[in-house]
């Protein structure tokens, strides 16, 4: 469970950074990104998805 903790902060961390650093810049790219089709972005969440779970299979070995 604290290895958990630790990756879900280092998650929180990271999401985090680009609305600390560029926020005028990140309200621009998410109206952009509201723009986008449906379709687009679940095919982008599936392969983060993917990446994410190929990430951990090659760590976690």
């Amino acid at each position: 469970m604290d290895y958990f903790l630790c990756v879900m902060g280092m998650v929180f961390i990271v999401e985090g950074l680009p609305y600390l650093v560029f926020p005028e810049k990140m309200k621009i790219y998410l109206v952009k990104i509201s723009e986008l089709p449906e379709n687009t972005l679940r095919i982008t969440g599936i392969c983060a998805i993917a990446l994410g779970l190929i990430l951990l299979y090659f760590g976690r070995r």
